[in-house]
């Protein structure tokens, strides 16, 4: 947000103080877009490892590295994202790549239907529509701060993750049923209709969104860009704690996920119902975390609460490995309850701070870095999680996972009263000046 604009409107919309969420036009198209987009990825992430499973017979490295490549480009490009994002027309960028998915995933049931399916054709939709998920990702965080006002981000952050979590939950249930009706193939058109009408919701975004956030959209090389981002994250101690947070919560949580299925069917024996109720209490505690959050940051700041729940959640993956000791279901039970609702609210605040601290025309590169730090954090600790679990067992790894999930929350808590500085810097306007 620029420093010039007013303290009751937003600079791109003019949007009056009165205008409430509810009623915010372009709050609700982009509210409307992650609830459509996020079923249809869903439905995909079922669809097409059962394509590749049922078609071309793929064994258990195939569909890893069909898994792995929907990740891994957005990684590797994270850096090019965050300077395309913040030198892009939003509105136009947003319309255009998610109209490109619709030609990408639609490719596939158009393969199938000719008798042409490959597995380079499936590896290389698995690529590209990875690489266009993470930056349109990138390039909603950016943009969210740029249609409302700073006092409703956080309602705004609760509003969006209910909405992607609310797909999470509906998405996959909806794959099985088209999968079952029809095939793998054919279900992957839910994912064209919803990134169709995510085309359609772009368009109706305020024509502000396509001025750049940098002005000298045209001018600096890339690598200049790039090093001005990395100066923001080096000189605010937020986004760097932030970074290191995740990277600890992701690497345990990444590991403790990997196992959890094997450890509780094999070594706790829990049975099929009992593991589906674990899995439902976490999709419910997520749901709790978004209608909570926002009162949570209101009575603790938003320093507090992303110290707090981090801590929280990271301190919660010991409950896993404590399942061993006796009363699996119930404390498995309360794992996901209190890992699910504080991990949520974490995110919501985490993601607030970070728009609320980064000047606007820096937001493409602060986001993209950390999303490459939240997406490969991930798979790595499941794969080192699961190469050390045979070589040590199961209980040892999943208390060693809970231990470096907690020190990367613990980084929050450093420097001494982080909160308040997290604070005062979240309620003061961020410079747009380069760093």
């Amino acid at each position: 947000m620029a420093s010039g604009s007013p303290s009751n409107a937003s600079p791109e919309t003019g949007a009056p103080a009165a205008t409430s969420l509810r009623r915010h036009r372009s709050f609700l198209l982009l509210a409307a877009e992650q609830a459509a987009s996020s079923v249809g990825r869903q439905v995909t992430a079922l669809a097409l490892p059962l394509l590749a499973i049922t078609e071309l017979k793929a064994g258990p490295f195939g569909a890893s590295a069909l898994m792995a490549l929907t990740y891994v480009p957005g990684i590797v490009l994270s850096p090019y994202i965050g300077v395309a994002v913040d030198r892009a027309r939003l509105r136009m960028m947003l319309a255009l790549l998610t109209a490109f998915q619709v030609l990408v995933i639609g490719s596939v049931p158009l393969a199938f239907v000719w008798d042409a399916l490959t597995w380079l054709h499936l590896f290389a939709v698995a690529g590209v529509s990875g690489a266009l998920t993470a930056t349109i990702s990138v390039a909603l965080q950016s943009a969210l701060p740029r249609v409302i006002r700073r006092e409703q981000l956080m309602a705004a952050n609760s509003v969006m993750t209910g909405a992607r979590t609310a797909g999470m939950i509906g998405g996959p249930a909806l794959g099985g049923v088209l999968i079952g009706i029809t095939d793998p193939a054919s279900a992957l058109l839910v994912e064209c209709v919803a990134y169709a009408l995510g085309v359609l919701l772009f368009l109706g975004l305020p024509a502000a969104l396509n001025t750049p956030a940098v002005a000298d959209a045209a001018g600096g090389s890339r690598m200049e860009a790039l090093r001005e981002g990395l100066a923001v994250l080096r000189r605010e101690t937020l986004l760097h704690r932030q970074a290191i947070a995740a990277a600890g919560l992701n690497l345990g949580g990444g590991a403790s996920g990997a196992l959890f299925i094997l450890y509780a069917t094999q070594e706790l024996a829990l049975s099929p119902w009992q593991l589906g109720t674990v899995y439902t209490a976490y999709s419910v505690a997520m749901g709790v975390g978004v209608l909570i959050a926002t009162p949570i940051a209101k009575a603790l700041g938003l320093g507090r609460t992303t110290q707090w729940c981090a801590a929280g959640a990271a301190g919660a993956l010991f409950l896993i490995p404590a399942a061993s000791l006796g009363l699996a279901f119930p404390i498995l039970l309360l794992y996901e309850v209190l890992f699910g609702l504080l991990a949520t609210v974490w995110i919501i605040a985490m993601t607030t701070a970070r728009q609320l601290v980064t000047p606007t025309h820096l937001l493409g590169r602060v986001n993209a870095f950390l999303q490459a730090v939240l997406t490969s954090t991930l798979p790595i600790g499941a794969l080192v999680g699961g190469a050390l679990a045979a070589w040590a067992g199961i209980v040892p790894v999943l208390i060693g996972a809970a231990a470096v999930a907690l020190s990367g929350a613990v980084s929050l808590w450093f420097p001494h009263r982080l909160h308040t500085q997290v604070d005062r810097a979240t309620a003061a306007e961020p410079s747009s000046a380069p760093a």
